[in-house]
């Protein structure tokens, strides 16, 4: 069975963006970039992002984040994607997820956001939680989760602390 794996970059207080989904402050070079990319092509070939982590991209003319995945965009509101290579999912979200988990294949890699991952944390998909902390507080914005998450015990697998002060914690779901 497949692992879901929320994989996500955070400041040391907790935030994956600012308030108006810009993330400044997150370090986009050194060694942790070429290990969270060569991370991607190797464990993962489905990602999961809901529609404020797509349209961060957007911004940018970013239609097809991750090219080399098979792509899922959970939406209530989007209708029509600007590209072919991603598949928009508007209902029964925990069913879609569960049965990407029974497929065979490398483990699906949740990029954001904070609402599609407290949904798939409180229904009992994520199977792992991996924290890129970045070194600096951004005081307030977008949590690593939305409100409302169940409390749950956590095993501390593997860490990892690069020179630029990044820190990987992988986390394994108690469940």
């Amino acid at each position: 069975m497949r692992k879901l794996k929320y994989f996500v970059a955070c400041s040391v207080d907790g935030f994956i963006a600012h308030k108006d989904g810009s993330f400044d402050g997150f370090l986009t070079e050194g060694e942790h970039i070429n290990d969270y990319l060569t991370s991607l092509k190797d464990s993962f070939d489905v990602a999961l992002m809901g529609r404020k982590t797509y349209e961060v991209g957007l911004k940018f003319g970013v239609t097809n984040p991750y090219p080399t995945m098979k792509q899922y965009l959970f939406s209530r509101t989007i209708t029509q994607l600007p590209n072919e290579n991603i598949q928009l999912v508007s209902e029964n979200v925990s069913a879609v997820v569960a049965a990407l988990k029974n497929e065979t294949g490398k483990d699906i890699y949740l990029c954001g956001g904070a609402e599609l991952a407290a949904t798939f944390f409180n229904e009992g998909l994520i199977d792992e939680i991996i924290l890129k902390i970045n070194p600096f507080l951004m005081g307030s914005g977008i949590p690593l989760f939305s409100d409302n998450i169940k409390q749950t015990d956590l095993k501390l697998t593997q860490s990892k602390t690069y020179e630029n002060g990044v820190v990987w914690l992988y986390y394994e779901v108690i469940k």
